[in-house]
C-alpha cells in the first residue's frame, strides 16, 4: 500500500499527463489522493516542488545506478554496459514521471531546474569519464572524440521516451540487451575480442524471425 506522499505522486502525474501542470490544481490532487491540503501541504511546500519531485525521482535513480556500477565494476567495458542498462531500465521503472518531464518542464522553477540540471549533468560527466578511462585503458577506440560519443549514447537512449510501451514487441530488458550491443560494438576497436560477462550481451531474439 502507497504511503500518502507516493499516492499524491501517483494521482498527480495522472493528472498533470491529462491536463497539463496549469490544468491542476492542488485541490484535484488532494481530492483524487483522498487526503487533506494539510496532507498535501505536510509533504510538499507547492505544487511546483510536486513537479520538482516528479522530475528529481528518474534522474537520482539514473544517477545512483551508474555510481554503483562506477564502484562495482573496475573494467570499462563492464561499467558502460551496467550504466546503460539501468538508464534504459528507467523508461519502464519511471515512464509517467518522464512523460510528465517532458510535457511539464518549463514550469520548473528556476531553482529546481538547477537542482535538476546538476544532477544531469553529473550523470553525464559519469558517462563521459568511462569512456574516457576506455580509450586510455586500451578498451575503446581511441579516435572517438570522447564528448560527442557521450553525447550519442545519451541522445538514444534518451529518445526511447518517444516510442516504448510496455506492451510492445520487447521487453525493457531485449531493449537494454540490444542497447548495450549497438554501443559496445561501436566503441570496441576492430581487434579486440568482444567477451561479454554473463552473457550480457546474448540477444537471439533479435536475429530471430519474429
Amino acid at each position: 500500500m502507497l504511503n500518502l506522499k507516493d499516492r499524491i505522486i501517483k494521482h498527480s502525474l495522472v493528472l498533470f499527463d491529462q491536463y497539463g501542470f496549469h490544468g491542476v490544481s492542488v485541490k484535484q490532487i488532494v481530492e483524487a489522493s483522498e487526503t487533506s491540503k494539510g496532507g498535501f501541504y505536510h509533504h510538499f511546500h507547492s505544487k511546483e516542488e510536486l513537479l520538482f519531485v516528479i522530475h528529481d525521482a528518474f534522474i537520482t535513480y539514473v544517477s545512483k545506478e551508474a555510481k554503483a556500477a562506477n564502484e562495482a565494476h573496475s573494467s570499462p567495458i563492464d561499467r558502460i554496459q551496467a550504466m546503460i542498462r539501468s538508464f534504459v531500465k528507467v523508461f519502464d521503472l519511471y515512464k509517467p514521471h518522464i512523460s510528465v518531464f517532458y510535457q511539464e518542464s518549463m514550469y520548473l522553477k528556476p531553482e529546481y531546474e538547477k537542482r535538476i540540471k546538476i544532477k544531469r549533468e553529473e550523470f553525464k560527466q559519469l558517462i563521459l569519464s568511462v569512456i574516457e578511462e576506455g580509450q586510455r585503458s586500451g578498451h575503446f577506440r581511441k579516435e572517438l572524440p570522447p564528448i560527442l560519443t557521450s553525447m550519442a549514447i545519451l541522445g538514444m537512449v534518451n529518445w526511447i521516451y518517444k516510442w516504448y510501451r510496455r506492451d510492445g514487441e520487447y521487453s525493457i530488458e531485449e531493449i537494454a540487451d540490444v542497447f548495450i550491443d549497438l554501443i559496445l560494438h561501436s566503441l570496441l576497436p576492430s581487434n579486440v575480442e568482444l567477451t561479454y560477462k554473463n552473457h550480457l550481451l546474448q540477444v537471439p531474439f533479435f536475429y530471430e524471425d519474429k
